[in-house]
């Protein structure tokens, strides 16, 4: 149990449904509006109405069912006109209204009495049983303009009976002066349109519209049609904007006429068009808009999944009622379709009901229709359209097929044939299902799109039609298969298990034995960022002992059943082996009503079970010693957290060191938020978002890489208030590097590897364990805090270069080289292929709008697109501008846009590559990308003009090309093509023309791969390719000055440049004369301040004097680090201060000591110094002493009259010259260290230290041992060798060899030597003339040598 901490660090507290199914209505909020706070409650789809007291400014409206009350009858709406008194019977009303399969909901009479007044206008008396739901009379208009009367309120059994109508409401009488209800008597076949203003916003498409024009031909539109179209229809159209391009809401698009009646028809309605506006739906209570309201919102919220908290605010009901196709017979009028459209909105959502009552024909005779039936050639169109050459939607298998008849068998929305649902505001999204449909990557739509990494995230799903006794199968990512459970024919949902993955992940569907063909993709949430929603009410868990914890909870995020009770477990996350795992501990409590707050006691139980995981809500990680105290105090004592600590610090000490890999922090809190590269906010210290820094006390802001190192580590800087680096030596709340990244890394199913959990476990824990459960100042907090997360000092720290571009366009280099180049088309930016730093950035530019005169010859950045060695490719797009009322800029990444309005979306991580949006920006107008390179590019747009940075460590220096230039602090090099060549840069603004030609427009790119450029990285959509933005024909302006390029007679507007330019910005004089656009010329001004502010940042030196630690049991006077700081140092009661007291940082950034520390120093420098010199200079001494004794005893066992002229020169180096004395005398036997051809000395073999010789021992007899040459280099033992050269002649005797050169030459020399010559007598050496080791046996080898061994 001594690793006991290793099993139980980190808990998690889920609350689920206790013993019950999961709950098959409940669904987590998707996707909150962006200009409102989310809610993370109500999620109940059933049909329950809402309590009156939670929305206090909808007395009457929304609430609840009043059951009490309810006498069955409804409230009678007086008339306010007075009544003539010869009232005129105009109208008998018959309750009707139809299904899709024609059955009569009901035909009891409703007497409603119109008559005609003295102004010649009818007015309308409603009976007792009026009911707006299926008469054909239209209720009081002043009913939307203020209601004075009994607030209306709504049963369950109203609800039921008005949700089983097919159409919505439409009317024919009443709700006008002219008694035509809702009829549209202005559009016939010659005025087939009519505008009407709605007085609110209606998003669709990215877009929003306060207009509409409603068309006999079966479409809403809001902008103008082309004046003739081509068969099949195509959208958008790719000749915009030569050609328009409408934006519309197209139920049945084709060329329509209004039809006849028929005899069989039991609606004797007038056809044509009916369209009707219901307003303020929110605040309304009269009968008719709450009926509609609550109509609307159980329609919406039980057919398209994700809109559990939609409630609408205004509604649209177009109906299109038995109309025929264009250019037919006249009896081809009988030949009638009728359709209905029902749009609802609160302004941010929008959603779209088509009800499909009847299709008789298919296409008009232009399409290639007959002129009887309307059959054959293509048929209508159904979709959607942006405009303005943006996107479409094209409702397949359906629109401009034959099959299109079948629209009135499917759809199956809220269980109707013929209703199909759709969400528009901002992508198309299918909220029906659709079984006429066939492929290998079908589209699927599900909601939530995102769920915790933990799991319990019920996913509803929409595409395949279910049946009920159908077997759903889902798949997420590698996990094990999960079933689902089928709701009713358009909806299933899975419930997401446990992944240890962090981003985006597959998510596939197969129904039955089928293949998984429908497929999408599923964001996983990291359980630090995933949506909080079991909040803490105060920061007690993470104290040591806490008394009690107190938690909360939204119950309907777990179900909407208010009687079930819950279970409340604890969970932890060990590793132990390479395979993490995630341990079940026990049940706080339960079976539980589940009222959304709880209390713990600090109790310990030991009950375990298996609990398998169901829909559930998770905490984040928390610490657990709360939980665990009593045990740990039974097995390691009160000072548990001591003993826990030892443990982890002998652990810790054996795992590999990983801060070698991190990148230094920044000085300053202004380089830190100036390195978009490297750095984004850490979640626990953000100042825009998070200010409440718990583990970093006192800290203003922190900062933390992007992506994991090769080992994984992350590197966390914090700051102080004074916005300088807070240092781990100076206190524990100090910045501290992480073994393990917070998004984990591939494989995420290792130990260290698992995204957040890791982090704890190996860096979060030991925090709580060594610091805060213990003294700042004891032994494991400060090992901890020096030893194994200590902060890296900034002394290192290289700031990155940067680059922008910005107006229309105006480019700074990143060796501050400014110029202006108004390319149209693509164009690279930044390219770099090295190996380990590949990036490529490109930047488009489109030609700017006209201006009040005509054509402005001028561009503007509109979109950036950037990859990293071989990360996903993300790009950066500009909205139109008026699309841009939610989101300013579009990222589109692998393929599809991705959003970043939740705060669990905010950071999205995709392989080699972190996209995210400051969490201070709501409406996605600052877009950074982060590479694993530490590249970084960062995105902005104000009032539709864009401006990019670029941002590089120091790895990419003299490795960059392009429009921003290389790298190279050369200003020279910054105009360099793509074949090499140099181009040199301008000095002179009216030379822009020559950057033009000789130098931007090379960088031109398109979609085919140019080896010295590349490719272009853009997304295409619809058919376009880079020909599409490309122009290398284009001429801009290239005069630059406000007088050269406004006409003389418009010298106010001249004088007007220069009063909005105050800067004397060229750049700003530029583009105001050339757009006459305010706007862009403050932006261009702010824009270049702001490049340059940040390279100003990031090229301030900042001087550091390193770490200074704290002394134990001591304290500092101040933690900073700069130059001018003094230092003064303190000693905790009872504890002495040993050394100097203070310290001066010195403007050269070194420590300055007192005088007093000078002197004790230099005392102990020379106490140590002086004895050692003499230690060595006696040392020298004996061994000179000793050379010299061996040079005079050399001889001492020698005849000194024995030559031993090969033996003199055994020792000889063959690059040396050979001594001319033959009598100079040598010991036979070789030293110890020989010379070698290559000057290294080399150990040779010495025969265990024995002197060899011919001469008898002392006082032992004489032996008489056989007469042998004594000289090794006889011809006995002669050794193989080539004979060597001489300068006199070839035939000259060979040299004898010693056999010592054996071993002085064992082993070849890896380099020949120089020729070595001497005089005339010697020999001459060439690189062929070494000697070849003997192929002897030591024993055959030492036979040679005398027979008398003497050891000395």
């Amino acid at each position: 149990m001594n690793l006991i901490w290793t099993v139980l660090t980190l808990l998690l507290l889920s609350v689920s449904v206790y013993a019950q199914e999961p709950d098959l209505n409940n669904e987590p909020e998707t996707e909150p509006d962006a200009e409102e706070i989310p809610v993370e409650g109500g999620e109940d789809l059933g049909p329950v109405i809402e309590d009156q007291n939670e929305q206090p400014d909808q007395p009457g409206g929304g609430g609840p069912l009043d059951a009490g009350g309810f006498n069955g009858t409804y409230d009678v709406v007086e008339p306010s006109v007075e009544p003539s008194p010869d009232p005129e019977i105009t109208n008998i009303e018959t309750d009707t209204n139809y299904t899709n399969s024609d059955d009569i909901i009901s035909t009891n009479p409703k007497w409603t009495l119109q008559k005609l007044g003295r102004s010649g206008n009818y007015v309308t008396f409603y009976g007792p049983d009026y009911d707006p739901m299926t008469s054909n009379i239209a209720p009081q208009t002043s009913d939307q303009r203020g209601f004075s009367g009994t607030p209306y309120t709504i049963t369950e059994a109203r609800l039921a009976q008005i949700r089983r109508l097919f159409m919505y409401p439409y009317y024919d009488r009443g709700g006008n002066a002219d008694n035509e209800g809702d009829y549209q008597k202005e559009i016939q076949s010659s005025t087939p349109q009519v505008h009407k203003n709605l007085n609110f916003q209606l998003p669709f498409f990215g877009f929003r519209f306060n207009y509409t024009r409603v068309s006999l031909n079966g479409y809403l539109e809001f902008s103008d049609p082309p004046p003739n179209f081509e068969y099949p229809l195509v959208f958008p159209v790719k000749d915009w904007p030569k050609r328009n391009d409408p934006s519309f809401i197209g139920i049945f698009f084709s060329k329509c006429r209004v039809g006849n009646l028929r005899d069989a028809d039991i609606d004797r309605r007038a056809p044509g068009v009916y369209f009707r506006m219901e307003r303020d739906l929110r605040t309304r209570q009269d009968q008719m808009g709450v009926e509609i309201r609550e109509r609307l919102t159980w329609d919406i919220r039980e057919g398209v999944i994700g809109s559990e908290t939609f409630r609408p605010k205004h509604a649209i009901i177009v109906t299109w009622k038995n109309v025929s196709f264009n250019g037919g017979f006249a009896n081809a009028l009988y030949q009638t379709n009728t359709f209905q459209l029902v749009l609802a909105t609160d302004e941010v959502y929008t959603y779209a009901m088509f009800n499909y009552l009847n299709i008789d024909w298919t296409s008009h005779t232009e399409a290639g229709g007959d002129t009887r039936k309307g059959e054959g050639g293509v048929s209508a169109y159904v979709g959607f359209n942006a405009g303005n050459g943006t996107r479409s939607y094209e409702y397949k298998p359906y629109s401009q097929e034959s099959v299109i008849r079948d629209l009135t068998a499917t759809g199956f929305a809220n269980g109707f044939k013929g209703r199909h649902l759709f969400r528009i505001d901002e992508n198309i999204l299918l909220g029906s299902c659709n079984k006429d449909i066939d492929g290998a990557n079908l589209p699927l739509m599900f909601a939530p799109e995102s769920g915790n990494m933990l799991g319990g995230t019920v996913v509803n799903i929409t595409g395949p039609c279910f049946n009920p006794d159908d077997q759903v199968k889902c798949k997420f990512d590698v996990a094990d298969i999960i079933t689902g459970y089928v709701v009713d024919r358009n909806r299933a949902i899975c419930v997401q298990p446990p992944l240890m993955v962090e981003g985006y992940v597959r998510l596939e569907i197969a129904i039955g034995p089928g293949t998984y063909k429908w497929k999408g993709q599923y964001y996983v949430e990291s359980p630090s960022t995933a949506a909080q929603k079991i909040y803490f009410k105060d920061t007690r868990v993470h104290e040591r002992s806490p008394s009690e914890i107190r938690i909360t909870w939204e119950k309907q995020n777990l179900t909407t059943n208010e009687n079930a009770n819950i279970r409340m477990s604890l969970w932890g996350y060990r590793e132990t082996t390479i395979r993490p795992t995630f341990v079940y501990i026990t049940d706080i409590a339960d079976n539980i009503q589940n009222t959304g707050e709880y209390t713990i006691v600090n109790t310990y139980t030991t009950t375990q079970q298996t609990v398998e995981i169901t829909p559930v809500v998770w905490s984040r990680p928390i610490p657990i010693g709360w939980y665990f105290q009593f045990q740990w105090e039974n097995m390691y004592g009160r000072n548990w957290p001591k003993y826990l600590c030892d443990d982890w610090l002998r652990t810790d000490r054996y795992l590999k060191n990983f801060a070698h890999e991190l990148p230094q922090c920044p000085c300053t809190v202004q380089q830190a938020l100036a390195d978009k590269g490297k750095y984004m906010p850490d979640f626990d210290c953000d100042k825009d978002s998070n200010p409440q820094c718990y583990y970093n006390n006192q800290a203003l802001h922190c900062v933390k890489t992007g992506s994991p190192t090769l080992e994984g580590s992350e590197q966390q800087c914090c700051y102080d208030k004074n916005g300088y680096l807070m240092l781990s030596y100076d206190q524990q709340w100090g910045s501290s590097p992480r073994r393990c990244h917070d998004i984990g890394k591939m494989p995420y199913n290792e130990a260290t590897k698992v995204p957040t959990l890791s982090q704890w476990f190996n860096d979060v824990v030991p925090r709580y364990l060594c610091c805060l459960w213990q003294e700042e100042q004891a032994v494991g907090c400060e090992t901890l805090r020096f030893e194994r997360r200590p902060t890296q000092d900034c002394v290192a720290y290289q700031a990155p270069g940067i680059a922008g571009v910005y107006g229309d366009p105006h480019f700074i280099t990143f060796d501050d080289v400014e110029y202006t180049f108004n390319g149209k088309g693509e164009f690279v930016l930044v390219k770099s292929n090295t190996r380990t730093d590949n990036l490529e950035v490109q930047g488009r530019f489109e030609q700017m709008d006209d201006n009040a005169y005509g054509e402005v010859r001028a561009t503007q950045l509109t979109s950036i697109v950037a990859r990293g060695n071989s990360s996903t490719i993300v790009e950066v797009r500009r909205r139109p501008l008026d699309a841009r009322w939610r989101y300013r800029l579009d990222v589109v990444a692998n393929g599809r846009r991705i959003f970043f309005d939740r705060p669990s979306l905010k950071f999205q991580h995709f392989p080699g590559v972190t996209v995210y949006t400051p969490t201070y920006i709501l409406n996605q107008s600052e877009v950074i990308m982060m590479f694993d390179n530490g590249a970084g590019v960062e995105v902005l747009d104000n009032q539709g003009y864009m401006t990019a940075r670029v941002f590089l460590p120091w790895t990419f220096i003299n490795k960059t090309v392009g429009l921003f230039g290389n790298w190279s602090f050369n200003q020279e090099d910054d105009f360099t093509l793509p074949d090499g060549q140099r181009v040199s840069i301008v000095s002179n603004i009216n030379d822009m023309e020559r950057v033009y030609n000789d130098f931007g427009s090379h960088w031109m790119i398109d979609d085919v791969l140019d080896p010295l450029k590349g490719r272009a990285m853009f997304f295409r959509e619809f058919g376009r390719t880079s020909a599409t933005y490309n122009n290398k024909t284009f001429r801009p302006q290239f005069l630059m000055t406000p007088e050269e390029i406004i006409p003389a007679n418009r010298s106010q507007q001249i004088d007007r440049t220069y009063q909005i330019c105050s800067t004397r910005m060229y750049e700003c004089y530029y583009d105001y004369a050339m757009t006459l656009n305010r706007d862009l010329a403050h932006f261009t001004q702010n824009y270049k301040a702001t490049i340059y502010s940040l390279k100003e940042t990031t090229r301030t030196k900042v001087v550091s004097c390193g770490v200074l630690e704290t002394p134990r049991f001591g304290r500092k006077s101040t933690f900073l680090f700069i130059p001018g700081t003094k230092v003064t140092f303190e000693c905790n009661q009872e504890f002495v201060l040993v050394g100097d007291h203070r310290r001066t940082c010195q403007a050269d950034g070194q420590q300055e000591y007192s005088s007093r520390q000078a002197a004790i120093t230099w005392g102990i420098i020379l106490a140590v110094l002086i004895p050692l010199i003499l230690v060595i200079a006696y040392i020298a001494y004996k061994v000179y002493k000793r050379f010299l004794s061996a040079e005079d005893d050399s001889d001492w066992h020698y005849d000194d009259t024995v030559k031993r002229k090969s033996v003199g020169n055994l020792n000889m180096s063959p690059n040396s010259e050979f001594s001319d004395d033959e009598d100079f005398p040598r010991s036979p036997v070789s030293s110890d260290k020989s010379d070698t051809g290559s000057g290294i000395l080399k150990k040779r073999r010495s025969y265990d230290k024995s002197y060899r010789t011919h001469e008898p021992l002392k006082g032992l007899p004489e032996t008489e041992f056989e007469d042998k040459p004594w000289d090794p280099n006889a011809n006995e033992y002669e050794p193989e060798t080539k004979p060597l050269k001489t300068d006199t002649s070839p035939a000259s005797p060979t040299s004898p060899t010693s056999p010592t050169a054996s071993v002085l030459y064992s082993v070849p020399f890896s380099q020949k030597p120089d020729l070595v010559k001497v005089d005339n007598d010697r020999k001459q050496y060439n690189s062929e003339d070494y000697a070849v080791p003997l192929k002897k046996s030591p024993k055959e080898r030492f036979s040679s040598q005398s027979s008398i061994i003497t050891d000395v």
